[in-house]
């Protein structure tokens, strides 16, 4: 039996700035872009989220919600000095952490012997750890899989703790609702919801085959799910399959013209990202437009340099599909897996 932690710290960007000024904690705080910039918040504190703020919205309509809001440009690379200290705990108890982000990892400790072995004092030790040398909350939840792991460490937020033990695990399904479940996003959960499903418990009733025909393998993936199964390793090494830049402007680009005009800056960022780590080799290049009206596309293709003409003919072709208005441009590159890159030899 698997032992698993989803360990997860509560609002991280903000925790950060109000453990740097404790005046802020309080009051509803948020970290992202200003209004008259057409930013968006990255997170905020509880105090902002009873206001029905959350991360993505606009700032603009944040602010709308709460006028009070305190508004605070995000700091990277303080945050990533903290991440850096929190994950260097986590490696103190598993060499097996599989970061997802700045502010969230699993931890395979099925093999730790200290604690007893006990999962749930693993988790305790972490808290207080992080908390004591960090001075960040962090929320984790126990499990025997990933799924069922991720999905505790959000179940007492902020500051939670919460164990499903194996013997627990088909009651907490019961009245689980299936848009929790990994990968079922709004269109999904429409479509079981018209299917008469809520919750797990409504979904086991219903064969794989049923499922299959429905939603294809994504059934098989539903019914596994929906029981409580999920096999997925912890992955101590992370793939990376794309880099990109991308900006949105103050005043919306007009026309193309203008749009040819910024492309160069965001190509040169790009270039300077790239240069940063030995990454793969690119083996295709794309374009992300996002028009006034808030539409998007995002157009790619074949080729491995990265050069302004390049990025050029594709926005030149993804300006056409609207044809409006730009309030955003990105350029990236989608990269090869370093196998991808070996020459193959003749012989055996």
């Amino acid at each position: 039996m698997r032992k698993i932690l989803h360990a997860d710290c509560d609002c991280f960007y903000a925790a950060v700035e109000m453990r740097d000024d404790p005046s802020l904690a309080q009051r509803p705080i948020a970290v992202g872009g200003q209004a008259a910039q057409r930013g968006v918040i990255a997170t905020c504190n509880y105090p902002a989220r009873s206001f029905g703020i959350h991360s993505a919205m606009s700032t603009a309509q944040a602010m709308r919600l709460c006028p009070n809001l305190r508004v605070i440009p995000p700091n990277f690379e303080k945050y990533r000095r903290v991440s850096q200290d929190i994950q260097t705990i986590f490696h103190e108890l598993t060499p097996l952490v599989e970061p997802l982000s700045l502010d969230e990892a699993f931890l395979d400790v099925s093999s730790v012997t200290s604690f007893k072995g006990s999962a749930t004092w693993m988790a305790s030790w972490l808290k207080e750890e992080v908390k004591k040398r960090t001075g960040i909350t962090i929320s984790v939840g126990v499990a025997s899989n990933k799924f069922l792991a991720k999905i505790a460490s959000d179940w007492n937020k902020p500051d939670g703790l919460c164990v499903i033990s194996p013997d627990q695990v088909e009651s907490f399904l019961d009245s689980l609702e299936v848009k929790h479940l990994h990968g079922v996003g709004p269109a999904t959960a429409k479509r079981l919801h018209e299917m008469g499903i809520q919750t797990c418990q409504q979904l086991r009733q219903w064969s794989v085959a049923a499922l299959i025909e429905r939603f294809g393998k994504f059934g098989y993936r539903l019914h596994e799910l929906s029981n409580g199964i999920d096999n997925r390793e912890i992955q101590i090494e992370r793939e990376r399959k794309s880099v990109s830049v991308e900006t949105t402007f103050h005043h919306d680009l007009p026309n193309l013209i203008s749009c040819r005009e910024a492309l160069p800056h965001l190509v040169a960022q790009l270039k300077v990202r790239l240069s940063k780590r030995n990454h793969p080799t690119p083996n295709k290049l794309f374009v992300k437009v996002r028009f006034t009206d808030f539409s998007s596309t995002t157009l790619e293709s074949g080729g491995n340099s990265p050069d302004v003409e390049n990025f050029l003919a594709l926005l030149d072709e993804a300006w056409q599909r609207g044809a409006r208005p730009v309030r955003l441009l990105g350029v990236g590159v989608r990269l090869s897996p370093a196998e991808a890159t070996q020459q193959l030899s003749l012989f055996t």
